[in-house]
């Protein structure tokens, strides 16, 4: 078989690979399927961001030969159009090594004027540019001189994706992930964005979860989505996994970033009307979340969260007048709202490493967390299923 025969095969593989990835995925449990459920509140029906209504999630998840394995994630507040129905929105930064692209305007104006995008390091610039021009061809947009793309990111060019440095994502592909964004179940692990990640020292990815709070104080819905690809010493649920669970690494040189810091992208959504002051509050309790399954959020770590209200009453017309008076104020409610983030943040977290699947890359295989092993270190803990 000559070069170029070969070539088509690999190609023809890679393709296989994307497609039935999603099918193993879909053989691994996620947390609660072991016993994890962090907590005291009760997760949405679907136990995932899009359990807060109007919350949309797409993605799109690439695979080219043996170089390239990473993706995009697009989370959207609402199916409208968001430059001309904007949400109060607010941006915490745990750690700032990463590259956020859009944040000082939301943190100055307090508001989110485009969908989010979350992708690999040297693709964010690209991804900007083409919600950016996807945005400006929307009706009503014809008069529009600025606009202010908020595009997350963490690091997958290592084992995985190493080809980065081609910063290989396209036009049509961000647009994909913009226009099949959907309500309903998300899917988790090694998929869009979270294609190439790794966490704990294991394979990361993309995970959602979701908690709804008493009817006594408001019956709102917190729901969060993570890209994990950071470090740290894994616990889940107080159960020192990342000290007891020997991990094995597979690859085809030598392991190139040992304890790396890695980053996180955590992205916070509610229906409870809270300003982009009172968001900014709660975007901080997700990082207890992250402290919870281990994190320090160490020196090369990108941690940030993105935290937004949909419901209708908050938001802000394009150059509103006035700004409405209806949201909450310094109330106890506020205090179910943070439980709910940490508790979402830490379980999303855990499904982002339950559901993710082994992958193998030119430059060596992260493998998936071992979920029997973890399931045995559980029990010892007193974590089982119910």
């Amino acid at each position: 078989m000559n070069s170029r025969a070969l070539g088509i095969v690999a190609t023809i593989l890679a393709g296989l690979v994307l497609h039935f990835t999603p099918l193993r995925a879909q053989n691994r449990p996620r947390a609660r399927e072991l016993g994890v459920a962090p907590g005291i509140l009760p997760p949405g029906p679907l136990n995932a961001i899009t359990d807060v209504a109007g919350v949309l999630v797409g993605q799109v998840t690439v695979i080219e030969a043996d170089s390239v394995r990473t993706g995009i994630t697009a989370i959207l507040p609402h199916g409208g159009n968001l430059f001309l129905e904007r949400v109060p929105a607010a941006i915490v930064v745990g750690n700032g090594f990463g590259k956020l692209l859009g944040s000082t305007q939301v943190n100055e104006l307090g508001e989110l004027e485009t969908p989010i995008l979350l992708t690999c390091t040297l693709c964010v610039w690209k991804a900007a540019d083409a919600m950016v021009e996807w945005m400006l061809a929307q009706p009503g947009m014809e008069k529009v001189r600025s606009i202010n793309p908020v595009v997350g990111e963490t690091n997958d060019g290592y084992e995985l994706n190493v080809a980065i440095r081609s910063r290989p994502i396209t036009a049509a592909q961000v647009r994909q992930a913009l226009t099949s964004a959907r309500g309903g179940s998300v899917e988790e692990g090694s998929v869009g964005a979270g294609t190439g990640t790794r966490a704990f020292d294991w394979k990361g990815g993309i995970g959602t979860s979701s908690r709804k709070v008493p009817a006594s104080v408001g019956g709102y819905t917190v729901g969060v989505l993570v890209q994990t690809n950071f470090g740290g010493v894994l616990q889940i649920m107080g159960a020192p996994v990342g000290r007891e669970l020997p991990h094995k690494v597979s690859a085809n040189k030598s392991r190139t970033r040992a304890n790396a810091d890695g980053s996180i992208m955590m992205v916070v959504a509610t229906d409870a009307p809270l300003s982009d002051r009172n968001l900014k509050r709660l975007a901080s309790r997700a990082l207890m979340g992250l402290a919870r399954t281990g994190s320090v959020a160490g020196n090369g770590s990108g941690d940030y969260v993105i935290a937004f209200s949909t419901a209708p009453e908050v938001r802000r017309g394009r150059d509103a007048p006035r700004l409405t008076t209806t949201e909450l104020g310094n109330t106890e409610q506020l205090s179910a709202l943070y439980e709910a983030v940490i508790e979402s943040t830490e379980e999303a977290i855990y499904n982002s490493l339950f559901k993710a699947t082994t992958m193998s890359g030119k430059g060596g295989t992260v493998e998936a967390i071992p979920i029997d092993r973890v399931r045995e270190i559980l029990a010892r803990y007193g974590i089982r299923p119910r």
